[in-house]
């Protein structure tokens, strides 16, 4: 009877709330994706604040001042190093047994290696035992982001209709700049409320609130059904006893070059949100207030860029929309460092609030671009591990590499070229790449005139579980 009302064009009750069912379900997805990659990115915006600000004086008092930040940066790059750990270990997890089950456990790693941060006793109570325990957290921390990030784009993504899966999966990157904005502002209010004793405790309040946005993540996931894309795998004998190393075998060429691919994107956002104070308070002594003003604005303006990418390169394909961001991140760094050398402050804080435009586009397109190089059941570990693996060549090293810098060359036009260099890297790595958006998420090419027939008939509201395109490969 079913198949009958459908071949007539009317809707049973059945149908209809199917219909309502994928559409809360999408909108579930879409948030719950989403507030997982604002604390993956809350916590990288506490850390870079607190790297650069709090922890060389509170962790690492004895070392002189380019010492105690480069000590600092190092516990800073160890999350880093951590991420390729975490991806492989959810990557597995999340192919084999779902990726709701990953995600709840990726949500609950973050916010303990967040939290527990709030309570860690400083060099002056229990030496360098500190900074090691810093360190602990912050790799436990690392290996929660390192199986997130894939996991919160498929669930986005595997509930989208195809046509609008670089918009869905851009929706859960808009936590980069949103979560870092919530960081910047959970420490400039930290910082103004409690004046004299901000380096006292006032700096573990952001931390310790974290747990807020853990209980939040919690909830919404709690109540996700898991993807059609897994559950039609799982139901079809797809599902991979070992996904990753299937992954590796089988995609090896994509992981190298997505590891390649995402080092603009990485090096840019990191000098331009956690090195920019560095540069503008240490170094040209502009107030700590006004560098974080200014960066509120550019995170601020990213949270529309982000989206606006995925929809374009719906629209004119992941490849060309990611490329024009890492181009514009290379050479935008010069203009940058020009604009800093002249120590106005109005060019200054036009120049950091017009900074993260360019990471923007590369950020909205790349997850779609990424993601839709896997075939569905080994998805999540394939993407993961390129993913992650990026972080050690371009994420970890950079505030290293551009304090050495920065320490030859005070004028930044050679972290300006290192940019670049980076920029040029991507650009090769991202020509190499499949550009999947005329591919179902098998991997096949899409049918829009079935899916449009089927639109019609169903007065345009097709469920995910409704579609032939989600078959897995």
């Amino acid at each position: 009877m079913q198949a009958n009302s459908r071949s007539t064009g009317t809707a049973t009750p059945d149908d209809r709330r199917e219909s309502e069912d994928d559409r809360r379900n999408r909108r579930r997805a879409v948030v719950a994706s989403a507030i997982g990659a604002i604390i993956e990115w809350y916590d990288f915006g506490l850390y870079s604040i607190a790297a650069g600000l709090v922890f060389p004086a509170l962790f690492f008092p004895s070392s002189d001042h380019v010492v105690g930040i480069i000590n600092s940066f190092l516990v800073f790059a160890v999350g880093y190093v951590a991420r390729p750990v975490g991806a492989l270990i959810f990557g597995h997890y999340g192919d084999r047994l779902g990726r709701k089950g990953a995600l709840i456990a990726t949500i609950l790693l973050m916010g303990i290696g967040t939290f527990v941060v709030a309570l860690v006793p400083t060099y002056e109570h229990i030496g360098i035992w500190g900074a090691v325990i810093l360190s602990v957290l912050r790799f436990l921390q690392g290996m929660g982001v390192g199986g997130e990030w894939s996991g919160a784009i498929l669930v986005s993504m595997e509930w989208s209709r195809n046509g609008r899966r670089g918009l869905f999966a851009s929706w859960p990157q808009v936590g980069v700049p949103l979560g870092s904005l919530l960081a910047n502002l959970a420490f400039g209010a930290a910082s103004f409320t409690t004046g004299s004793a901000f380096m006292t405790w006032g700096w573990r309040v952001p931390f310790a609130i974290s747990a807020l946005l853990v209980v939040l993540g919690l909830y919404m996931r709690l109540g996700l059904d898991e993807t059609p894309v897994f559950r039609k795998a799982e139901a079809e004998g797809e599902v991979r006893p070992l996904p990753v190393l299937d992954a590796i075998r089988r995609h090896y060429k994509e992981i190298i070059l997505i590891s390649l691919l995402r080092m603009s994107e990485l090096s840019s956002f990191i000098v331009f949100t956690v090195f920019v104070f560095t540069i503008g308070v240490q170094m040209l002594h502009f107030n700590r207030n006004f560098i974080l003003s200014a960066l509120l604005v550019a995170l601020a303006i990213e949270c529309v860029f982000v989206p606006m990418a995925g929809g374009l390169s719906d629209r004119y394909g992941r490849k060309v929309i990611f490329m024009i961001g890492v181009a514009a991140a290379g050479l935008y760094s010069f203009v940058y460092f020009a604009g800093f050398a002249t120590g106005s402050a109005p060019v200054v804080f036009l120049l950091i609030a017009l900074s993260l435009i360019p990471h923007g586009l590369q950020y909205g397109s790349e997850a779609a671009l990424i993601t839709e190089n896997f075939s569905a059941n080994v998805r999540y570990s394939g993407s993961a591990i390129g993913y992650q693996l990026a972080s050690i060549f371009g994420g970890g090293p950079t505030p290293l590499i551009a304090t050495a810098l920065l320490v030859r060359d005070p004028s930044g036009y050679l972290v300006a070229g290192y940019l670049l260099l980076c920029s040029i890297i991507s650009i090769v790595a991202t020509a190499f790449m499949k550009d999947g958006r005329h591919l179902d998420m098998s991997g096949q090419p899409a049918e829009p005139q079935m899916e449009s027939q089927m639109e019609s008939q169903m007065g345009g509201k097709i469920g995910p579980l409704g579609q032939t395109s989600l078959s897995p490969r």
